[in-house]
């Protein structure tokens, strides 16, 4: 599932993020969600979180 939608994503949600310096590459980087930082219902590009440890990315992937 992509992390596009805003209501679709809480804090404690495992998810796979693209961080900025990974956009090239599209390199996935898992974590927990610790914050949602966009207030918009919809991002094409992704739902920008804050993980638990502290990297800040895209959603691209909600797994489970």
């Amino acid at each position: 599932m992509h992390g596009r939608y805003r209501k679709d994503i809480y804090p404690g949600l495992e998810v796979s993020i693209i961080l900025k310096k990974d956009q090239r590459s599209g390199k996935l980087t898992p974590g927990v969600v610790k914050d949602i930082l966009t207030s918009a219902p919809y991002h094409s590009r992704g739902i920008k979180v804050r993980l638990e440890d502290g990297q800040v990315g895209r959603v691209a992937q909600i797994e489970g």
